[in-house]
This record gives C-alpha cells, structure tokens and sequence, in this order.
C-alpha cells in the first residue's frame, strides 16, 4: 500500500476542503436557476446564472491563483514570509494609479486598464525594492517600505476619493475587491494572462529552488541570480496589476495561502509554487460562493476582498502558532546610549520645531482674497476661540500616537510594530463602528468603545505570539491579520448604505472639523495623563528589550509590566483614534525619526517622538485647512502624506 506523502497529502486536503465547501455553497446558489417552469423570469433568472453568478465564480478562482502565485514568487524571491503584493505596496500602487487615471486622464483608461495599472505596480515595486536593496533586501526593510508605501497611496487615493465624491463614491467597494460580474471578458481576459504568466513561472522554477543554496552557490551552478529575481519579481507584480486592474484590491489571499501550503507541509519551493495557486483558488471561491449564498440579493454589494479577509484572517490566527519561518527576521538592533549633549540637542530641536508649527497653525490661515494672511484684528479672538481646539486636539492625538509606538517598538523587538501596523488603530475604528451602529453614543461613549477596541486587538497579539516569546515575525502577521478581519469588518458595515455609515467614514478619514472645545480640552487631559504614566515606565522601557533573563534578575515582573505597557499603549491609541482616525501614521513615523535622531534610550526616544508626532499631526491639519481653502482634507490623512515620504527618504540610509 502507497501512503501520500505529507507535502502532497496536507495540501491536496486543504484544496479538497475549500472546494468541498464552495462547491456546495455553488450548488445551493444555482440550483433554483436551473429549475422552474420555462417562462420570462425563468429565463431572466438564466441569464443572470450564465453571465453574472458563473462568471464571477470563474472569476474568483483566476483571482485567487494569481494572488497566491503573486504571493509565493515574492516570499521565495525575497526569503521574506511576510512579502505579498499588500506587504509590498504593489497593489496599492496599482490601485492609486487607477484613480488618479480616472480623475484626470480618463483616456488612459479606455486605452488600457492594464498598462495603467501595470505602470502604478511596477513605480511601488521600483520604490520598495530600491529601499530594500540599500539595506540588504531585509525582511524588515522590505515590508516597512511596503507598508508605508501602501500607507500613502492608500491616503492619496483616500483624498482624491474625498475630494471627488460624486465622481468615484463607486470606488470604495471596487477598490475593496468586487468579484460582481455582468459578462465573461473579466474572466475570459485574466485567463490568457495568467496562462501567458504561468509559463514564464514553470520555467524559472527549477532556478528558484536553487536559490536556497545561497547567491553565491548559486552562481557556481550558473544560475543568473539578478536576472532570475528580476524575472520573477516582474511575473508577481505583473498577476498583481492584472487583478487589481480588473476586480480592485484583495489584500488577503497572497499572504495567507502560500503561508497555508507551509503549514499543510509543502516545504520545496516547486511545492509551493504549485501548491500556493491550488489553495488561493479554493480558498476565493469558497468564500465568494459563500458570499452569495449567505448575502442574497445585497452580495454584488459588498466588497468580496473585505469578507474574505473575515474568513481567513481567524484561519490564519489560529495556525499561526505551528507556523515555522525558515528565514527568520532579525530582532532590533541594541538600543545604543547616545551622548547625553547629543540626545538634549535633538530634543531640544524637536521642541522648536513644534512650537514653530504651533505659532503657524493658530496664526497664519487664508485672508478674504484667499491669499496667506496673519490673524489679526477684531475677529481674531472669535478665529482663535475655532481654531485653538482643533490645533491641541491635533497636538495631543499625534504625541500619543507616537509614544504609542515607541511603547510596541521597544515591546517586541520589531521595528515595524505601531498603531497603525498591528491593527491597533483598526481595532479601535472597529470600536467606534461597534458604538455608533449599536447605541450611537457621546465622546465618553466613543473613547470607551476605541479604548475596548484596541485592548482587544492587544490581547489577540499577546495569546497568540506568547508561546513564540513575542518574536517579530509573528506578532506582525497577527497584527496583519487582525488589521484586515478588522479593516473588513468596517467595510462591510460601511457599505450597507446605512446613514451612519457615512459618518463612520467621515470619521476614518481623520478630520478635526468637528472638534470643539470640551473634546479639545478633554484629549489634552487624557494625554497628559498617560503619557506621564509611559514616561515614568522608562525603565521598563529600558531593560524589557535585553531579554526575560536580565528582566527578572532586576526584580521587574515580565508578565505585569509588558500587560500595564500594553495598555498604557491601547489606552493612547484609542484616545488619539477618536480625533485623528486610524490612518494617520504618526504611530510608525515618530519612533523612528526619534530613532534617526539618536534618540535611542527610552525616555529621550519617548519625549521626542511626542514632539514629532505632534507637529506633524499639527502641521497636518494646518495644510489639510490651507491646501483647498474653504475645503478641508482631513489631517489624519495629510499627515500620511507628509510623513511617508519623508519616511522613505530616511530610510535610504544604509543600515
């Protein structure tokens, strides 16, 4: 008797499963269309089951292999199990390049879709690998580049979405991934390039697998490594542009199904290639048949990327403790004590700098021709009385934020931890969304929501990378996956067309229109408090990164002081949400430019990263109220935009 081996048997399973599932699904979906008297809605109903339901079935399953095959070429490539065309920003880049065409050159869009959205993938990948390579493609720099990168084009999309509501309110559940169809040229077109993709990819597998040696043994069995990269690198961003060109973004499936494949014992990189497709596939089509099923009539409205990131984001979670990363991320490097003149100087600087952007914001607005004007006169106290609370409520979420991150980075080793990163500022959106659907409650009512929302998202984190004693790579893909289960949630609820949806999305987009003087006030208060509290954990801050051993011989309890940091962090995060929503970046952006100041130590780092994070959250809402006067764009989005490129700009520098 031949018994399957494991790396056949495990993956053939989980396909197996997926299609068990979505083929029932299917079967009770097209069932009724496929029975009934023959009459005019009879044959209503076939036409609908020929050219809508079945085409987007077919559809989910090209969309789904080209993800995962997208998703296995970079992580083989790059040796970074985190790397997938969401990771990389790829998609994002795509998908910005798609809205900009339709704002301003609409005829690029009837010329091709797919070179438009080619162009946008191929100018991030470009970007993020330049970054990498500077600093020895590693597994950090990569998806921190990618992320912020996503960040951004993510923000700018947002804006340009904001700004031209009556010409792309479509985009919100395209961009998210509808899988609706009304005709086969979707599918019938993704087909031909992926198969012209899919021959490209089984003649560069044998090299691929050779990779593993090593670039120089590589070389000596004559592989061209930079061509070979180049090649594979292009077919995954290539299978990206494709699918976001033709359904929008799904941010899920490249990362989850080779990680599946993995675990279900594919280990060889031929394995995965092969495997990663099967699964991605599958895994689509079950959740899309289930969609339909489940949904009924509403389903070509909801973003099929946002519910499928519901499926699989638990999936992922709840095998993330067996998963075993070949190539491990390295740990932080060791906080380093900087002078003391140095790190006073650089403090000292940041200081300046915010009460310079301080003065600015209070006292430079547009005059009546709407030209630069200095606030003076009669009605300057009346200007004042509006402004002032939006400015401090910019100031106080934007410190908080950035001690926040300073708290997580210093936490958990990883550099990329934030906010924003693991979710955090997701699950106190998911908070505030929870409350204004449920009891539609005041600001006390919201911070509780935010702040039960965010310590939620911790608590996940904190079960599920215990075991693995909180290493990097798997507290980032928790925080990944719950960012997107969240992201998802929030989505789906925002796309019911329930009113309050659209102050749901107001809200996300970080505005401080609506803040008054109380809330002001009230947020001033609540950061001062906590940061206090952060800074008089300094030396936790100090010692828990040097490992549980020196924690312990010092007398410091590990497990009470990462739970009161932890919250101290959510508690900061969910407060500043409340004001400048979740997609501000400052929680990444102010760490590490306190960082590259030389402000290693923990309370140096912490002070300045508050002085940072405050003025660029200042100087973001000061530039969302100048930049389209009498409109404004919200800050939490214009502070991405300030603060992504500046980021990238930083990180030029070789490690």
């Amino acid at each position: 008797m031949i018994i399957p081996r494991r790396d056949v048997l495990g993956p053939a399973l989980v396909v197996a499963m997926f299609l068990i599932v979505g083929s029932g699904a299917s079967l009770l979906l097209v069932t009724p269309s496929l029975s009934g008297p023959s009459d005019a809605s009879y044959d209503a109903t076939r036409l609908v089951l020929y050219y809508s339901t079945l085409p987007r079935l077919a559809t989910a399953i090209l969309v789904g292999a080209a993800l995962a095959l997208a998703g296995a070429l970079f992580q083989q490539v790059l040796r970074n199990p985190l790397a997938d065309p969401t990771t990389l920003g790829v998609s994002a880049g795509a998908n910005l390049a798609l809205v900009v065409a339709s704002l301003f050159v609409p005829g690029l869009l009837g010329a091709s879709r797919d070179l438009v959205a080619l162009g946008g993938s191929t100018i991030a990948a470009v970007i993020v690998l330049g970054l990498g390579a500077r600093r020895g493609f590693s597994p950090y720099s990569l998806v921190l580049s990618g992320l912020v990168l996503s960040l951004w084009c993510g923000g700018l999309s947002a804006i340009l979405t904001y700004l031209n509501q009556r010409y792309l309110a479509s985009l919100f559940i395209w961009g998210s991934g509808s899988l609706s169809q009304q005709s086969w040229a979707i599918p019938v077109s993704l087909a031909w390039k992926m198969a012209a993709v899919a021959v490209v990819c089984a003649l560069i597998v044998r090299p691929l697998s050779i990779l593993d040696l090593g670039d120089s043994s590589s070389s000596s069995l004559g592989v061209r490594v930079g061509r070979l990269r180049f090649i594979a690198i292009a077919c995954a961003v290539a299978l990206a542009a494709f699918v976001t060109s033709a359904i929008g973004v799904i941010s899920f499936i490249g990362l989850v199904a080779p990680t599946l494949s993995r675990l279900s014992g594919a280990r060889r990189p031929g394995q995965l290639i092969f495997w990663s497709p099967l699964i991605g596939a599958s895994l689509l089509f079950c959740a899309d048949a289930v969609l339909q099923l489940v949904s009924g009539g509403i389903g070509d409205f909801l973003p099929t990327g946002a519910v499928t990131a519901i499926f699989g984001s638990p999936l992922l979670l709840a095998l993330l403790p067996r998963l075993k990363i070949r190539h491990r991320i390295q740990q932080s490097s060791t906080w380093i004590r900087p002078r003391r003149s140095h790190a006073t100087a650089s403090i000292a600087v940041a200081a300046v700098g915010l009460l310079l952007a301080l003065a600015i914001s209070l006292f430079v607005g547009r005059g009546i021709d709407g030209g630069l004007s200095i606030l003076s006169g009669d009605i300057a106290s009346e200007i004042l009385a509006i402004r002032a609370p939006k400015v401090f409520a910019a100031l106080a979420s934007g410190a908080m934020l950035a001690v926040a991150g300073s708290i997580l980075q210093r936490l958990t080793g990883n550099e990329m931890s934030s906010p924003e990163v693991l979710g955090i500022s997701a699950g106190s959106t998911f908070g505030v969304a929870i409350g204004l659907f449920a009891i539609a409650p005041g600001l006390f009512g919201q911070f509780t929501f935010a702040v039960a929302g965010a310590i939620g998202v911790l608590s996940v984190i904190f079960l599920s990378s215990r075991r693995s004693g909180f290493s990097p790579e798997r507290v980032l893909l928790a925080g990944i996956a719950l960012s997107a289960m969240v992201d998802a949630v929030v989505g789906v609820l925002s796309s019911t067309g329930d009113p309050r949806a659209a102050l749901l999305m107001r809200w996300m987009s970080g505005s401080t229109y609506l803040v008054d003087g109380p809330t002001a006030v009230a947020e001033m208060g609540i950061g001062a408090v906590l940061m206090a509290m952060a800074f008089a954990s300094r030396r936790w801050l100090d010692i828990l990164p040097l490992g549980p051993s020196p924690t312990s011989a010092v007398g410091i309890s590990l497990a009470k002081s990462r739970l009161v940091l932890f919250a101290l962090a959510g508690l900061m995060t969910g407060a500043a949400t409340l004001t400048v929503g979740p997609l501000s970046f400052v929680g990444l952006m102010g760490p590490h430019l306190a960082r590259e100041a030389g402000l290693t130590r923990a309370l140096p780092q912490m002070v300045g990263a508050a002085f940072i994070g405050g003025a660029l959250m200042v100087t973001a809402d000061f530039l969302g109220r100048m930049i389209v006067s009498p409109y404004q764009i919200p800050a939490g989005l214009v502070s991405a935009m300030i603060g992504a490129p500046f980021l990238m700009f930083m990180m030029r520098k070789r490690a």
